[in-house]
């Protein structure tokens, strides 16, 4: 099956006011754009982010999300006028779904050559945009989510261009299988250490998971220490 790019998006980052009078700035409002667009490694041109501590950056360049689940969310909400750009995705695609995607992969796009880095995390920005209460986790327990390219070759990109598949290095951690381990509570520690291990996927993402699986460690050796082995309990006194 062919996974091609039915619009391209970009935007600046825009003043908003929400319903208690309090101002807030984003990019998520994007604007579909026409002919070729030039690809570079931070982003596409025209496009920026408000919160470069948290969008943007080169493991995080571009955005993309699947148009196949536009129909869940018109079912979910009726009064939604959801459709390309609503997520605030540069680039939304036909087709292509979390499930179908590796991390890792590498997709010809154009001239351009892109790298699935991490699934995307839904903020609470999405979620005011459209006034949906609770959207944003909405979207993260369905796995909906998107997901992000890195940019290995700047290039030209127009709607209409196709994905083709390059390289897989990492057929068995999907874009799905990714978002279950990060947000799966109670963590699983041996799902933690995979997806660590795994050198495509974005630092950011790397990092937490290092960081998580610490966590636990530490955890256990506390209780180890406080516990000690079952069999070595003494015999409370009679």
């Amino acid at each position: 099956m062919k996974y091609f790019i039915s619009t391209i998006h970009i935007g600046r980052p825009q003043s908003f006011e929400n319903a208690e009078g309090k101002v807030w700035t984003s990019a998520i409002a994007k604007s579909p754009v026409e002919g070729r667009v030039r690809v570079r490694f931070e982003n596409l041109e025209g496009d920026q982010q408000a919160d470069r501590v948290h969008h943007g950056g080169p493991d995080k360049a571009v955005l993309g999300y699947s148009s196949s689940h536009f129909p869940f969310w018109r079912e979910q909400f009726d009064h939604w006028d959801v459709g390309s750009g609503s997520f605030g995705e540069n680039l939304t695609i036909e087709g292509q779904t979390e499930q179908e995607v590796c991390i890792g992969d590498v997709f010809q796009v154009g001239t351009s050559q892109l790298q699935v880095s991490q699934p995307r995390q839904p903020c609470w920005k999405l979620t005011r945009r459209w006034s949906i209460p609770k959207l944003a986790l909405h979207v993260q327990q369905t796995g909906y989510t998107g997901w992000y390219f890195r940019v290995l070759k700047e290039g030209w990109i127009e709607t209409g261009k196709t994905l083709d598949l390059l390289e897989r290095p990492c057929p068995d951690i999907t874009v799905s299988w990714a978002h279950q381990v990060m947000h799966t509570k109670p963590s699983s520690r041996a799902a933690d250490l995979r997806l660590s291990e795994c050198s495509y996927l974005s630092e950011s993402w790397r990092k937490q998971l290092r960081d998580r699986t610490e966590k636990a460690s530490q955890k256990q050796r506390e209780e180890r220490r406080l516990s000690g082995p079952v069999s070595s309990h003494p015999k409370p006194p009679q």
